[in-house]
Protein backbone atom coordinates (compact mmCIF):
# COMPACT_ATOMS: atom_id res chain seq x y z
CA UNK A 1 0.00 0.00 0.00
CA UNK A 2 1.21 3.53 -0.86
CA UNK A 3 -0.03 6.87 0.44
CA UNK A 4 0.50 10.15 -1.37
CA UNK A 5 -0.43 13.59 -0.08
CA UNK A 6 -0.41 16.48 -2.53
CA UNK A 7 -0.30 19.80 -0.67
CA UNK A 8 -0.76 22.89 -2.77
CA UNK A 9 1.36 25.83 -1.65
CA UNK A 10 -0.26 28.53 0.46
CA UNK A 11 -1.52 31.84 -0.96
CA UNK A 12 1.32 33.76 -2.56
CA UNK A 13 1.80 37.41 -3.33
CA UNK A 14 1.98 39.09 -6.71
CA UNK A 15 2.87 42.45 -5.12
CA UNK A 16 6.62 42.21 -5.68
CA UNK A 17 8.28 42.44 -9.05
CA UNK A 18 10.09 39.10 -8.81
CA UNK A 19 10.33 35.99 -10.95
CA UNK A 20 7.56 33.44 -10.48
CA UNK A 21 9.69 31.03 -8.47
CA UNK A 22 10.63 33.78 -6.00
CA UNK A 23 7.12 34.95 -5.08
CA UNK A 24 6.62 34.97 -1.29
CA UNK A 25 3.63 33.87 0.75
CA UNK A 26 1.09 36.42 1.90
CA UNK A 27 0.36 36.84 5.61
CA UNK A 28 -3.02 35.23 4.95
CA UNK A 29 -1.27 32.27 3.32
CA UNK A 30 1.07 31.83 6.28
CA UNK A 31 -1.82 31.86 8.76
CA UNK A 32 -3.83 29.43 6.65
CA UNK A 33 -1.10 26.80 6.21
CA UNK A 34 -0.40 26.84 9.96
CA UNK A 35 -4.10 26.27 10.61
CA UNK A 36 -4.41 23.52 7.99
CA UNK A 37 -1.38 21.68 9.40
CA UNK A 38 -2.68 21.84 12.96
CA UNK A 39 -6.21 20.76 11.93
CA UNK A 40 -4.96 17.60 10.20
CA UNK A 41 -1.60 16.62 11.73
CA UNK A 42 -1.97 12.90 10.93
CA UNK A 43 -2.17 13.62 7.21
CA UNK A 44 1.37 15.02 7.20
CA UNK A 45 3.19 13.55 10.19
CA UNK A 46 3.24 9.95 8.96
CA UNK A 47 5.19 10.73 5.80
CA UNK A 48 8.53 8.98 5.24
CA UNK A 49 9.63 11.93 3.13
CA UNK A 50 8.38 15.37 2.20
CA UNK A 51 9.25 16.59 -1.26
CA UNK A 52 8.82 20.24 -2.20
CA UNK A 53 9.18 22.37 -5.26
CA UNK A 54 12.10 24.76 -4.78
CA UNK A 55 9.83 27.72 -5.53
CA UNK A 56 9.81 30.09 -2.55
CA UNK A 57 6.06 29.73 -1.95
CA UNK A 58 6.17 25.92 -1.95
CA UNK A 59 9.33 25.62 0.15
CA UNK A 60 7.94 28.03 2.74
CA UNK A 61 4.61 26.19 2.80
CA UNK A 62 6.42 22.90 3.49
CA UNK A 63 8.63 24.53 6.11
CA UNK A 64 5.73 26.17 7.95
CA UNK A 65 3.72 22.94 7.91
CA UNK A 66 6.70 20.98 9.26
CA UNK A 67 7.56 23.56 11.90
CA UNK A 68 3.93 23.74 13.05
CA UNK A 69 3.88 19.96 13.53
CA UNK A 70 7.44 19.75 14.89
CA UNK A 71 8.49 17.37 12.11
CA UNK A 72 12.14 16.57 11.52
CA UNK A 73 13.50 18.80 8.76
CA UNK A 74 15.73 15.92 7.61
CA UNK A 75 12.59 14.61 5.89
CA UNK A 76 12.41 17.66 3.60
CA UNK A 77 13.81 17.40 0.09
CA UNK A 78 13.70 20.17 -2.50
CA UNK A 79 13.14 18.70 -5.94
CA UNK A 80 13.45 20.76 -9.09
CA UNK A 81 11.08 18.38 -10.91
CA UNK A 82 8.24 19.55 -8.65
CA UNK A 83 8.52 23.10 -9.96
CA UNK A 84 6.10 22.17 -12.70
CA UNK A 85 2.60 23.03 -13.78
CA UNK A 86 2.34 19.97 -16.05
CA UNK A 87 0.53 16.89 -14.79
CA UNK A 88 2.62 14.51 -16.92
CA UNK A 89 5.86 15.66 -15.25
CA UNK A 90 4.32 15.39 -11.77
CA UNK A 91 2.93 11.90 -12.38
CA UNK A 92 6.29 10.81 -13.83
CA UNK A 93 8.03 12.01 -10.64
CA UNK A 94 5.55 10.15 -8.42
CA UNK A 95 5.67 6.93 -10.42
CA UNK A 96 9.46 6.93 -10.16
CA UNK A 97 9.62 7.20 -6.38
CA UNK A 98 11.52 4.51 -4.53
CA UNK A 99 9.25 1.67 -3.44
CA UNK A 100 10.98 1.82 -0.05
CA UNK A 101 8.86 4.95 0.58
CA UNK A 102 5.33 4.02 1.63
CA UNK A 103 4.00 7.48 2.52
CA UNK A 104 5.02 10.68 0.77
CA UNK A 105 3.98 14.34 0.87
CA UNK A 106 4.61 16.52 -2.19
CA UNK A 107 4.26 20.31 -2.00
CA UNK A 108 3.79 22.13 -5.26
CA UNK A 109 1.63 23.85 -7.82
CA UNK A 110 -1.57 23.92 -9.81
CA UNK A 111 -2.79 23.03 -12.34
CA UNK A 112 -0.56 19.94 -12.08
CA UNK A 113 -1.74 19.03 -8.57
CA UNK A 114 -5.46 19.26 -9.36
CA UNK A 115 -5.02 17.28 -12.56
CA UNK A 116 -2.89 14.65 -10.81
CA UNK A 117 -5.57 14.14 -8.15
CA UNK A 118 -8.14 13.51 -10.86
CA UNK A 119 -5.83 11.23 -12.85
CA UNK A 120 -4.58 9.18 -9.86
CA UNK A 121 -8.00 8.82 -8.23
CA UNK A 122 -9.81 8.00 -11.46
CA UNK A 123 -12.62 10.37 -10.55
CA UNK A 124 -13.62 13.93 -11.30
CA UNK A 125 -11.85 16.53 -9.16
CA UNK A 126 -12.56 20.21 -9.77
CA UNK A 127 -9.91 22.24 -7.97
CA UNK A 128 -7.27 22.05 -5.23
CA UNK A 129 -7.11 25.52 -3.63
CA UNK A 130 -4.08 27.08 -2.00
CA UNK A 131 -3.24 25.32 1.29
CA UNK A 132 -5.55 22.49 0.25
CA UNK A 133 -4.42 18.88 0.32
CA UNK A 134 -5.44 15.64 -1.29
CA UNK A 135 -4.51 12.28 0.22
CA UNK A 136 -4.53 9.32 -2.12
CA UNK A 137 -4.24 5.79 -0.75
CA UNK A 138 -3.33 3.10 -3.24
CA UNK A 139 -3.72 -0.67 -2.82
CA UNK A 140 -0.68 -1.23 -5.03
CA UNK A 141 2.77 -1.76 -3.47
CA UNK A 142 4.77 -0.13 -6.24
CA UNK A 143 4.68 3.54 -7.24
CA UNK A 144 4.96 2.56 -10.91
CA UNK A 145 1.70 0.61 -10.63
CA UNK A 146 -0.45 3.10 -8.67
CA UNK A 147 -3.96 3.78 -9.93
CA UNK A 148 -7.50 4.48 -8.70
CA UNK A 149 -6.40 5.74 -5.30
CA UNK A 150 -8.93 6.31 -2.54
CA UNK A 151 -9.26 10.07 -2.18
CA UNK A 152 -9.53 12.16 0.97
CA UNK A 153 -9.45 15.95 0.62
CA UNK A 154 -8.70 18.75 3.03
CA UNK A 155 -9.86 22.20 1.97
CA UNK A 156 -9.29 25.18 4.27
CA UNK A 157 -12.61 25.71 6.07
CA UNK A 158 -12.88 29.36 5.14
CA UNK A 159 -12.99 28.33 1.47
CA UNK A 160 -15.90 25.97 2.06
CA UNK A 161 -18.29 28.86 2.83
Amino acid sequence: MKTLVLLRHAKSSWALNVADRHRPLTEKGIRRIKKVALECPDVFSGACTIFSSPANRAFHTASIMMYSLQLNFNKLNLVEDLYTFEVSKLVYFIQNLSDSLNSVVCVGHNPAFTQAVEYLSGSYFAHLPTSGWAQLTFSQNSWTAISKGTLKVGIPKKLLK
